[in-house]
């Protein structure tokens, strides 16, 4: 017997469904097409289990370094001379200044970071197209500080099974203080990465001082405060839901890769069909097919987003090498060769297939175009960095008039010179012009006859009104000058390019 319910829409729509009455079997909602499915999949907590291996020892080499450059960078000393910052790498917003190592980037030379965003992008899609979500698997954060937070979790509770049945099992003294164990150790090292982070902001060891004395700034707390939060929830509990859902390279890389790219993959040439060791070893003794692959599982147990690599390319899947480990030791143990599951690409799985050697192909049109865009935008950066001048120097003519003519007869033009000087210390500047014959320079404010040298504060600017005055008829309404200026100390010069005004010539 089937009974009718009415499901009333908002569009006053009914729609029947079939309910079954009594103790018969429930259809499964996906069962009808008119089924609603949930916008995505419900959480299920993962275990991963440790795994020791190749690309495990690098994971943890990598995580190492990355970690050990963020959190202690900040301490690096670098001597730039009296009245500058000593810190290696600052953000100096006061002083409106970026210091790394021995560069120095001004606020005007925001292109610089530019390039940088532009490097980081073809860097980024260089090394999908060579090897797949590298930078995934190895190098983004989430990934880093998820794998911290999976070894202090294993420390506390236990490796896979371990931990499993815990969970599993009631509440008892042990497990609490295991729990709360992990959660402090948790909150400790998110409270390092967000202290970590201001610390590149100003002095280090001061503002480390201050934060312990209560004496830093309200906002320095507050972004500790935010990042420890944010650490804690994305590396502690969300975990593979970040890669999953909230970042979006996986979705921007499939469009990015090609036939060629290096992935971590199943090689089911070798692996299928699938049967346990006695299982295998018997079909091979009858002469039938067997595969390498004894569905031991160790591949989805070690995965640290819990997906079945054997299934093909996934979205989850991070391309991290930890199921290649897994699935190297089952192999090593029962005598068969490793890499069934390994880096490789679509066209040697199917050049395996039809019974053709592999190829490796890391040279082709879209590595070399991302090379060749990282070289480019690379080398210009370099050489603006290598040419630029400490100092700059604009000139702004005046409006209105354009020009005067003197009782004397000459002709004066009025300029507004600005020199800013990007140096911690004072300098002075020799000005100069040419371009305008026999032109008589003056400088307001000092003598007239006099040396044209000007004096700029440190990380200053200066403004000076500079006439200009022409004894001879000048051949064109308008004539191009240039104004130089001379660094009297390093010799290092900038110029500036106007016009100078005068009548036109009647024919």
């Amino acid at each position: 017997m089937v009974e009718l319910v009415i499901d009333h829409r908002k569009n006053s729509e009914a729609k029947a469904a079939p309910v079954p009455s009594g103790n018969g079997p429930q259809p499964a909602p996906d069962d009808t097409p008119d089924a609603e499915q949930p916008l995505y999949a419900a959480r299920r907590k993962i275990y991963p289990q440790s795994v020791h291996g190749t690309f495990r020892r690098i994971k943890w080499a990598v995580l190492l370094a990355t970690l050990g450059i963020y959190y202690f960078l900040p301490f690096v000393r670098w001597n730039r001379g009296p009245d500058a910052p000593d810190q290696a790498v600052l953000i100096d917003f006061p002083g409106r200044r970026f210091y790394f190592f021995f560069i120095e980037i001004w606020p005007q030379e925001i292109y610089f970071f530019t390039g940088l965003l532009i490097i980081a992008a073809m860097v980024l899609f260089l090394m999908n197209a060579v090897a797949g979500r590298v930078w995934c698997g190895y190098l983004c954060p989430q990934t880093v500080w998820t794998d911290l937070f999976f070894a202090i979790e294993r420390f506390f509770e236990g490796d896979r099974r371990e931990h499993m049945i815990r969970d599993a099992g009631p509440w008892t003294a042990e497990r609490v203080a295991r729990k709360a164990g992990k959660h402090a150790l948790w909150l400790v090292v998110a409270w390092w990465t967000g202290g970590a982070w201001v610390l590149y902001f100003a002095d280090a060891p001061t503002l480390v001082r201050d934060l312990a004395t209560g004496h830093a700034p309200l906002i320095a707390y507050g972004w500790i405060a935010l990042l420890t939060a944010t650490t804690y929830t994305l590396a502690g509990h969300m975990r593979e839901q970040v890669c999953t859902y909230m970042c979006p390279w996986p979705r921007i890389q499939a469009a990015l890769t090609d036939e060629y790219a290096l992935n971590v993959t199943y090689r089911y040439d070798r692996g299928e069909p699938r049967a346990s060791v006695k299982k295998s070893e018997q079909l091979r003794l009858e002469g039938l097919p067997a595969g390498d692959c004894i569905d031991c599982r160790q591949c989805v147990n070690v995965c640290p987003t819990g997906i079945d690599i054997r299934n093909g390319a996934q979205l989850e899947c991070i391309q991290c090498g930890l199921c290649i480990d897994a699935c190297d030791n089952i192999m090593e143990k029962i005598g068969r060769p490793k890499r069934l599951i390994g880096y490789d690409s679509q066209v040697n799985l199917e050049r395996r297939i039809a019974g053709e050697p592999p190829v490796q192909k890391m040279v082709r049109t879209r590595t070399v175009m991302y090379a060749l865009i990282i070289a480019a935008v690379g080398g210009i950066m370099l050489y603006a960095l290598l040419t630029r001048h400490a100092f700059e120097v604009s000139v702004i003519h005046d409006r209105n008039p354009v020009f005067v003519r003197m009782a004397d007869g000459s002709i004066r033009n009025g300029f507004t010179m600005r020199i800013l000087n990007k140096r911690l210390e004072p300098r002075r500047f020799a000005v100069s012009v040419t371009g305008v014959p026999a032109a008589v320079v003056e400088i307001v404010g000092l003598p007239l006859g006099a040396a044209h040298n000007v004096e700029v504060g440190p990380d200053q600017s200066r403004e000076f009104r500079i006439l200009v005055s022409n004894y001879e008829y000048a051949p064109l309404a308008s004539s191009p000058i240039v104004f130089h200026v001379l660094d009297l100390e390093s010799r290092e010069w900038a110029q500036a390019r106007d016009h100078f005004r005068a009548p036109e010539r009647q024919k």
